[in-house]
């Protein structure tokens, strides 16, 4: 087996987890502070804004290779077993089948994107303004 193709079955596998703590943190049989702890963790791994930003060179892997992974862990220990191996059951059922889409998150980042954009924009325009002379 390639390096590509462990890579790739890796990457399925934690993807399949990641929904799986999902439909955990939604499951009423979890704690409301797991649920909270778990939320956060699955809202940082899906959104694309990071703690580090992936231009810094070395650091900005961080995120993504260590402290990703270590919240995953975190979550799963703070879940209750049987709950955990029925989200997991449920999770890779769903994926099979198709694609979990949440129209919400996705509603949401895209309007955090479009606000940071607005004021990059209006920080960009207040700085060259003050270079125009008047």
């Amino acid at each position: 087996m390639s390096l590509f193709t462990k890579i790739k079955q890796y990457a399925q596998h934690l993807k399949s987890e990641i929904y799986a703590l999902y439909l955990a943190s939604r499951d009423p049989r979890t704690p409301w502070y797991t649920k909270l702890i778990v939320a956060s963790i699955v809202a940082y791994a899906l959104s694309p804004i990071d703690l580090i930003p992936d231009f810094v060179p070395i650091l900005g892997y961080l995120d993504d290779l260590i402290l990703l992974p270590l919240g995953i862990a975190l979550a799963i220990k703070l879940i209750p077993d049987s709950v955990l191996i029925d989200c997991r059951i449920r999770a890779s059922e769903s994926i099979k089948m198709e694609k979990p889409v949440n129209y919400v998150a996705g509603a949401i980042i895209i309007t955090i994107w479009l606000i940071f954009g607005a004021f990059c924009i209006m920080w960009i325009d207040q700085d060259f303004m003050s270079y125009i002379p008047t």
